[in-house]
């Protein structure tokens, strides 16, 4: 048994179990997210239950109630995107930005670099050839 093993099982059968575990957090996200489509759902009803109450017309009211779910659907999704953190950025050493321009000699293809882990990474292969730098290196 290696370290990195986890050890909630008999440990003479631990290798027999692969299944993976559900994270609870993205379960919990899931219902909460059910949840929301639901009361949006009840809410576009009870207007549109009101407009056919106060006496518009089915179709009116049949457009106002499809148009109000998409456009309150697309809002709810783009405040969400917002509200999602940023990820991670890589630990230092790992990537950092370049703007390296490669095109290869043989048939002309281009190729921009813009993450490498060197300060100049060697060139990639194209057409079984290394490619040339066409950045000055005064911009590296």
């Amino acid at each position: 048994m290696t370290d990195f093993e986890p050890t909630t099982d008999n440990p003479d059968r631990i290798d027999d179990d692969d299944t993976p575990v559900e994270s609870k957090a993205r379960s919990r996200d899931l219902v909460i997210r059910k949840r929301r489509k639901w009361a949006m759902r009840a809410f576009v009803l009870v207007i549109g239950a009101v407009l056919l109450a106060q006496g518009q017309s089915l179709w009116r009211t049949a457009i106002a109630v499809v148009l109000g779910y998409v456009i309150l659907s697309t809002g709810l999704a783009v405040l969400g995107a917002f509200a999602r953190p940023l990820p991670e950025p890589p630990p230092p050493g790992e990537l950092r930005r370049v703007k390296l321009q490669y095109r290869c000699s043989t048939c002309g293809a281009e190729l921009r670099m813009t993450l490498a882990n060197d300060r100049i990474p060697t060139p990639p292969r194209h057409c079984s050839d290394e490619m040339d730098l066409v950045t000055a290196m005064e911009d590296v």
